[in-house]
């Protein structure tokens, strides 16, 4: 094990802030605290898994300056392992679909990280399948690269399971957590420390609708770094309590009334998380004091989620409008108050 490039990874998870917000909520006003991965290195929880991901594979065998890494996807997590990567001197080749937003890619470039894209969606609603199948043949024609394998590799819910949840579960007086679903890595983690300290907190799967990370039947989705085009290999039906299936248009619709209220931009994951929430907030049986990890902030969605032209040109406007227009009939506005220590 090379102690100096352990050293590295490990420095790159700093922990992140928790605000807090009040939720007017058909006149009566929640707490809702934020969980905010945008505190990371490159903007997301991603560092988090990247970190892991990459120090399972320098134990396995040491990462040298000049390898080659690859992986698939939708954003994120590329441009945590391009920077990494880059800082250990090797180098990263990202394999990313028509979904990753051209900043990130942007991004990705910038940081030394060599580009794939698939184009050809995979029957399932996205495009992992494809991107999988384009990860294999890299691999297979360069047999010295290596993958680390964010969709099986036990290091990616193992790194949210000794930093994230134990961050999360700091909070006193926590009954439901939500947390997004992908490849199910963040989930598992942070279900398996809250879990495990027998407290009364809900762990609440957050997945988008047409995903089948969670749920039984595949659809077109738009928004990245949510859903997927299979089950998680992480999670089981104990995995967590419940879960919420969230339609694009009604995560765009919270990512947009919530920068509206605050001035603060939700990445779509985040706005995902958020609407989840809502929807218990609006039920009989409201959670005390929710706390929603949020992926990442709207800083790579500025042409995609905050564009009505984007949105138009998706067929999202109209629905996205009429589920601003639910919410704001649920009398929902929300006030940023300030952040724990």
């Amino acid at each position: 094990m090379t102690t100096t490039a352990q050293e590295v990874l490990r420095s790159a998870i700093p922990g992140t802030p928790v605000v807090v917000a009040e939720v007017s909520v058909r006149g009566r006003t929640h707490e809702l605290l934020l969980k905010l991965e945008s505190g990371n290195p490159t903007g997301s929880i991603k560092d988090r898994t990247a970190a892991g991901l990459l120090m399972a594979l320098d134990a396995e065998s040491p990462l040298r300056p000049g390898m080659v890494v690859v992986e698939s996807t939708s954003g994120n997590l590329g441009l945590a392992l391009a920077r990494l990567l880059a800082r250990l001197d090797c180098r990263f080749i990202a394999v990313v679909d028509p979904n990753t937003p051209r900043a990130t890619r942007r991004t990705i470039a910038a940081a030394g990280g060599e580009l794939h894209e698939v184009t050809e969606p995979d029957g399932r609603g996205g495009y992992l399948l494809t991107r999988l199948r384009e990860v294999r043949r890299i691999l297979d024609a360069n047999p010295g690269h290596r993958w680390t394998d964010q969709y099986h590799n036990p290091a990616n819910p193992r790194i949210h399971q000794e930093t994230t949840g134990p961050e999360i579960a700091a909070h006193p007086g926590l009954d439901a957590v939500y947390v997004a679903v992908s490849t199910g890595g963040t989930l598992a983690g942070v279900a398996a420390h809250i879990h495990g300290l027998g407290r009364a907190i809900d762990v609440v799967a957050v997945d988008a609708v047409g995903s089948l990370a969670t749920g039984a039947s595949a659809g077109p989705r738009l928004i990245s770094g949510i859903g997927a085009s299979r089950p998680s290999a992480f999670l089981t039906p104990d995995s967590y309590d419940r879960a919420h299936r969230v339609p694009d248009a009604e995560a765009t619709a919270a990512c947009r009334l919530f920068r509206a209220d605050t001035g603060m931009a939700l990445g779509g994951s985040s706005g995902s998380v958020v609407a989840a929430c809502l929807r218990d907030l609006l039920g009989h049986h409201p959670p005390r004091r929710p706390l929603c990890l949020c992926p990442d902030s709207g800083v790579a969605y500025a042409d995609t989620l905050y564009d009505d032209r984007w949105l138009t040109a998706h067929g999202l406007i109209g629905p996205t409008t009429a589920a601003e227009a639910r919410l704001r009939a649920d009398g929902i506005r929300f006030h940023l108050e300030g952040a724990y220590a």
